[in-house]
């Protein structure tokens, strides 16, 4: 059936080009043109076929012209074939470069690709590593920020790669901005919330980590036993390096802090020791005598007790009175015995003092349980035993030094 059609098709073609060549006969037609110094005629349809084969000879060219400035790779595919093999190359070398630390030689190839690429995402982020490791920290800032241009949607993964780059870079100030922003605009964003924790745990930003700890509880980013310990780590710093307001009282601003813990981390020993000590450094040793007391009746624990007796509360012979009382179940604790010398020394009790601090020396040799005695055996007058003991406590010290560091004690 289609054969048929094209048969009556081209016949129809051969008779419309018979009648057309039978008029071409008949008429011929003339055409004139004249001007001075020049003359063309020909005849009617010579003329017409050469303006139909100029207007076709116009319509190639610029349909030509169009595709070479359009598409040069469609008219000349050598040349897109070689812009790809270019990236390709540049983008392996690149690659493998970084990867061996050759950072100038993994920047100049990973531009070069980037600069080629229809996606030069990645090759961007790799050459910015390659810039951040030889410390050219503005040529990184300049390839991100030509990375997010070229593909905005990646505003956060190169972000990340940004923190990540000024963290290890030593811009921690800088990392935390960038990791902030971020937050921002993704406050739920969990890898953001990591970074975050980490880099605040890393410079020791205690009360920014504090602030961030209900979005980390929210998102479940840590489980329950690894955010008490980074919630508890984070108030133990934050307490040893609280600094007042300048018209806040040091100790209005500790109390605050304080009851901003829960119950369960109020009854935290480490914790109560920072405390007490910061409020004892702060002049307000009758408020850390309350506190500590208060601690030591719910709960008796020996590093308590030794801060006890470095206190001098509101009545010294009260706390000696409560300290004594803690002999019928502790009596075998040294550290006890360490403290009810203290306080026998704040009372003047001086005799009694000596007693429990040669019992405390009998239980475990301690050297700070050497330096009270031997500064009260010099004060009674006994100074060879008080240099005795001095000696003593500094080799005990020495040894425990030592141990502490590693290394061996000094030789005698």
């Amino acid at each position: 059936m289609k054969r048929f059609y094209w048969i009556i098709g081209l016949l129809l073609v051969c008779a419309g080009l018979a009648l057309l060549a039978q008029a071409i006969a008949a008429h011929p037609g003339y055409v004139l043109f004249a001007y001075p110094g020049f003359r063309y005629e020909s005849g009617l349809w010579v003329f017409l076929a050469l303006l139909v084969v100029l207007g076709l000879v116009l319509y190639l060219l610029r349909l030509l012209l169009g595709l070479t400035i359009t598409s040069g790779g469609l008219v000349n595919p050598w040349s897109r074939l070689h812009r790809r093999r270019r990236v390709r190359q540049a983008s392996r070398e690149g690659v493998i470069e970084l990867a061996e630390g050759r950072w100038s030689r993994a920047q100049r190839h990973l531009e070069r690709a980037a600069e080629d690429d229809p996606q030069p995402l990645m090759h961007y982020l790799g050459a910015a590593r390659a810039a951040n490791h030889q410390g050219l920290y503005s040529e990184r800032d300049t390839l991100l920020e030509k990375a997010l241009t070229s593909q905005p949607k990646a505003e956060l993964g190169i972000a990340l790669t940004h923190a990540e780059l000024q963290q290890s870079s030593g811009q921690l100030l800088e990392a935390a901005q960038t990791l902030e922003a971020m937050r921002s605009r993704h406050p739920h964003h969990h890898l953001v919330l990591q970074r975050l924790q980490q880099l605040y745990v890393d410079t020791g930003a205690w009360s920014a980590l504090l602030a961030l700890m209900p979005d980390l509880r929210k998102e479940k980013i840590l489980d329950a036993d690894a955010l008490a310990v980074l919630e508890r780590r984070a108030w133990l710093g934050y307490l040893a390096t609280l600094a007042p307001a300048p018209d806040e009282a040091p100790e209005a601003a500790l109390l605050a802090a304080w009851q901003r813990l829960s119950n369960s981390l109020r009854h935290d020993p480490e914790l109560l020791v920072v405390y007490i000590e910061r409020l004892r450094e702060a002049g307000a040793e009758v408020q850390a005598e309350e506190v500590l007391q208060q601690a030591l009746k719910r709960h008796y624990d020996p590093h308590l007790v030794r801060l006890y007796g470095l206190l001098h509360g509101r009545d010294p012979a009260k706390q000696l009175q409560l300290a004594e009382g803690w002999l019928k179940d502790h009596g075998d604790d040294p550290a006890l015995r360490l403290t009810l010398g203290r306080l026998c020394l704040h009372n003047q009790l001086w005799g009694k003092a000596r007693e429990y601090l040669e019992t405390s020396l009998l239980l475990a040799r301690d050297p700070e349980t050497c330096a009270e005695l031997a500064r009260l055996l010099a004060h009674l007058g006994d100074v060879e035993q008080s240099n005795q003991l001095f000696q003593e406590g500094l080799a005990l010290l020495d040894r425990r030094l030592a141990g502490s560091v590693g290394v061996p004690a000094r030789l005698g």
